[in-house]
């Protein structure tokens, strides 16, 4: 997958866990080297749970610099999911070793993180290695995250469906109710009020 430009260093960013209806909005932010290539990097969601944690290795180990951060769920309720992400977003770029010169941001909206400037790119991650990469450390982070959960609250099925709306996760909801973990403004059943996932 190609660089975006040549010039700057360049970090992409990338949030994972919007749409779901329990625990934290993951972010990522990764530098890598301009000869940085691997024949599975794409787009987190369209590979298989394999392929990422064994590039997500291949990341670690080879980038100039990675971050991770996450909001949880009672930020996101708080001041919205998209502010959460754009946070989560933030943090990571803060987070980084090196200081990079453009930020590369999957998607169509960004605040503007302190004299970096930045690309907005909508399906970035199909599209740019660094953005790529990003989506795959917070798309395997978050994944981690809830199968941990699932230890503690196993009939939420959350080491399968890592805390989106499922017809297992909403019949978990109707019958033993909702944990800490869950995103209060979201619509946990269909029949609820709508919340910020509308």
């Amino acid at each position: 997958m190609p660089f975006f430009q040549t010039q700057l260093t360049e970090a992409g960013c990338d949030e994972a866990g919007r749409g779901c209806l329990a625990g934290p909005v993951f972010a990522a932010a990764v530098i890598l080297a301009k000869d940085f290539g691997h024949p599975l990097l794409n787009d987190s969601k369209q590979m298989t749970p394999e392929d990422r944690y064994a590039l997500r290795k291949v990341i670690e180990k080879e980038a100039i610099c990675f971050a991770i951060a996450a909001v949880d769920n009672q930020v996101i309720d708080r001041i919205n999911i998209l502010k959460a992400s754009l946070r989560a977003m933030h943090m990571a770029v803060s987070c980084l070793a090196t200081r990079p010169g453009l930020l590369l941001v999957d998607g169509n909206r960004f605040t503007p993180y302190p004299k970096i400037p930045h690309e907005c790119i909508v399906r970035g991650d199909e599209l740019y290695a660094s953005i790529a990469a990003a989506s795959v450390l917070a798309k395997t982070y978050r994944d981690e995250f809830m199968m941990d959960l699932h230890d503690k609250f196993p009939c939420y099925c959350w080491n399968e469906n890592k805390g989106y709306p499922t017809l297992k996760h909403r019949n978990a909801i109707r019958q033993h109710g909702i944990t800490p973990f869950h995103r209060m403004t979201f619509r946990l059943l269909p029949d609820d009020r709508p919340g910020t996932d509308s």
